[in-house]
């Protein structure tokens, strides 16, 4: 993940090369050799997607001609819009990555202290996943796309919720391979710290628009950036609305900028007519 960047752009390569100063341990290294195993605590794999999301930017920036257009909008799914918020100017990268190692920490601590899971439900509506997780004490994390909601909550919850969701005529459910509970209560002490963490802080107003996980609205007061970062650790995360809303607000183009194309693919799945490019690698970068 970033190895292609790093070999071929001097920028990249400066991030990475910061980013092991910043945390004291080779972050590029597992990001680019693993194991997965340890790639995949959310301790290492929230500052590796953190990295690798502005070292793309970085990479885009430096080729001849740079971005074309820059962008007027920012928003980013969970761990994401941490990286939104480093490329609107609300904090430089070594403070965001400071902030992204700090909650990656936290929310492996509460994950270590409780037995938390995750599941998907397919192509039903918000009202009805509402209803089951109302009933079966869990809640709903990610609103990511029209039909595709995830749950989380104590794991034995969200498996009853799963078995009665068949019986409620809900065709596909997906029970998630996760460490916890994410975007629930039960991540309520990272929530606690993380608020702590990010209070002395100093945040500026974003130099372009940011929407937030918490609302799908744009964010811009630095006072209210920080409550709703500390906020969203423990709420749904409202992915189709920030989309739908910076549409509204006139992006024409989307750019996700980092591994999997999983974005690309639920924007294609909330709009068809959307433009959407995935960008991961350097060869990526020529279909900018």
């Amino acid at each position: 993940m970033g190895r292609s960047l790093v070999e071929h752009s001097a920028a990249a390569r400066s991030l990475y090369e910061e980013a092991n100063r910043v945390l004291g341990w080779d972050l590029a290294k597992i990001s680019f050799e693993g194991p997965e195993s340890e790639l995949t605590q959310t301790r290492v794999c929230q500052p590796a997607l953190f990295v690798h999301g502005l070292a793309v930017l970085a990479a885009m920036r430096e080729r001849e001609g740079g971005l074309g257009t820059e962008p007027r909008y920012a928003l980013g799914l969970s761990l994401g819009e941490l990286t939104a918020y480093c490329v609107a100017g609300v904090f430089d990268f070594a403070t965001g990555l400071r902030i992204v190692a700090e909650r990656g920490r936290l929310m492996q601590e509460a994950c270590e202290q409780t037995s938390g899971g995750m599941a998907a439900i397919v192509g039903e509506e918000r009202s009805k996943v509402h209803e089951l997780c109302r009933d079966f004490d869990i809640e709903p994390a990610n609103f990511n796309a029209p039909g595709q909601i995830i749950v989380s909550g104590e794991q034995a919850k969200v498996e009853a919720a799963l078995a009665a969701a068949k019986d409620r005529g809900m065709k596909k459910t997906i029970l998630l391979k996760v460490a916890g509970a994410y975007h629930s209560r039960l991540m309520e002490p990272a929530r606690a710290g993380f608020a702590a963490y990010l209070e002395p802080l100093p945040f500026s107003a974003p130099r372009i628009t940011v929407f937030t996980n918490t609302t799908g609205q744009a964010i811009s007061d630095p006072g209210a950036i920080k409550a709703a970062l500390a906020r969203q650790v423990v709420s749904p995360v409202l992915w189709e609305d920030c989309m739908r809303n910076a549409a509204a607000a006139g992006a024409d183009l989307f750019w996700e900028l980092g591994p999997g194309g999983v974005l690309s693919g639920l924007a294609r799945r909330t709009e068809k007519a959307w433009v959407v490019k995935c960008l991961s690698e350097f060869p990526d970068l020529a279909a900018a």
